[in-house]
């Protein structure tokens, strides 16, 4: 069940690769459950570590690579991530945007997105923000330079804020409205119930031989 999105501050977590798909923020062999979550310490695993890992593994019995964003201290607690184009490639696994939002990231900025990655991300209550590629050099730049920044992502007004910049990004007004109401599409339907009881009393009484 998702929640309400609300306005989300945090520093950014700088990704800089190109192309990154879903067997790299989340490998198969982690794949073993549904249940959506626990699936975060395994996010970009190979990246992550220098040795191989698997289910149940301990992580103090890891390797960890220092050099990889999501160790640096900067990058603890933070809830946006800030990749490059296409991000979310690869195959449709929906794990994917569970492990992210297990990691804690509640909003992903990059150029593009894969079309089924970026479809899970809403379905499951994460703002994927599609900006230029200028203002994508822009905000690694400017994460670099000034790594302990905080951002604010208001949905609302589609606002990205941080201490020198103020960027608009578009969203669909029907996934905007699903994120701020933690709508997902069994709930939107359920919304419909009259519409749906009214047509299905209308169906039987003209064709009351299909319900015998």
């Amino acid at each position: 069940m998702n929640t309400p999105f609300t306005s989300v501050r945090s520093r950014l977590i700088a990704l800089d690769r190109a192309n990154v798909d879903t067997d790299a923020i989340l490998p198969k062999q982690y794949m073993t459950s549904l249940s959506r979550t626990g699936f975060g310490q395994y996010a970009f695993d190979n990246w992550r570590y220098a040795d191989i890992g698997y289910p149940g593994k301990a992580l103090e019995e890891r390797e960890p690579i220092r050099s990889f964003c999501l160790h640096q201290p900067t990058a603890q607690g933070a809830r946006i991530l800030l990749g490059r184009e296409n991000f979310g490639c690869g195959s449709s696994r929906e794990h994917a945007v569970w492990a992210l939002s297990d990691l804690g990231i509640s909003v992903l900025i990059a150029p593009s997105f894969a079309d089924i990655f970026r479809n899970n991300c809403f379905k499951n209550g994460m703002l994927p923000i599609q900006l230029s590629a200028e203002q994508i050099d822009a905000l690694f730049t400017t994460a670099a330079q000034n790594p302990w920044d905080e951002w604010t992502v208001d949905l609302e007004a589609c606002t990205l804020t941080g201490p020198d910049q103020h960027i608009h990004f578009q969203v669909e007004l029907e996934r905007r409205r699903r994120l701020l109401l933690a709508l997902d599409d069994i709930s939107v339907t359920e919304q419909k119930m009259d519409q749906i009881q009214t047509y299905e009393q209308q169906r039987r009484a003209q064709e009351p031989w299909l319900f015998s």
